[in-house]
């Protein structure tokens, strides 16, 4: 079956974007000349979230077409998608809450509902699942093919980016659940152990990776 991955957009309004549209890194250049990936520019807004999201989904998805990035008031793009200043501005004036975000971004799931499978494809949502206006509207379009990563209940954002990050590198993908009717709040799950430690616990539960002994 086709995986569909939708993943909610970075904060494209505030100092940070500002503070990027007018950097002399790369990507400020790229964007200033309307080439900027919108993949790279909401990685670099959000840090560890987003980049965990967009890692995760690539690491996954079947094809690149599949992997698909909210843009606020410009519907749905694929992360290499070039913006410019203009629209990431624009972006940045249009709420997740809002009409504007809603409409375009219906008619673009819809259109990638169809190329992906006709209608069978699963869709899973990376990003909040508590955000009513877009949750409602993907509900609306996929019912019980809308799904989520379960473990994502009771982590913060952080912690999320950095579940994803773990997942895409040890190429195990994460179980997903329907968000109609489940539970999205639940306890805060223990902190993601280091890198550092899990490497050592892996190294523990694999003798023979163990140091060999000294003589």
């Amino acid at each position: 079956m086709t995986t569909l991955f939708l993943i909610s957009p970075a904060r494209t309004g505030g100092p940070r974007a500002e503070q990027l549209a007018r950097s002399s890194v790369e990507l400020g250049v790229q964007l200033r000349g309307g080439r900027a990936p919108i993949g790279d520019v909401f990685s670099w807004l959000s840090a560890l979230y987003f980049r965990g999201k967009l890692t995760y989904a690539r690491a996954f998805a079947a094809a690149p077409v599949h992997v698909l990035v909210m843009a606020p008031g410009a519907g749905l793009r694929t992360p290499d998608a070039a913006i410019s200043v203009a629209q990431l501005r624009a972006m940045g004036s249009v709420d997740v809450e809002s009409a504007a975000f809603v409409r375009t971004l219906r008619r673009d799931a819809q259109l990638a509902d169809r190329h992906a499978g006709g209608g069978t494809a699963r869709v899973v949502l990376l990003g909040s699942i508590a955000t009513g206006k877009y949750v409602d509207c993907l509900l609306e379009l996929f019912g019980a093919r809308l799904l989520f990563p379960s473990a994502f209940v009771g982590r913060g954002d952080m912690s999320r980016g950095g579940l994803l990050l773990r997942a895409a590198r040890s190429g195990e993908e994460l179980a997903y659940t329907p968000i109609a009717g489940a539970t999205l709040h639940g306890p805060r799950p223990p902190k993601l152990p280091t890198a550092r430690a899990a490497s050592r616990a892996a190294g523990t539960a694999n003798p023979a990776r163990r140091a060999p002994a000294r003589r």
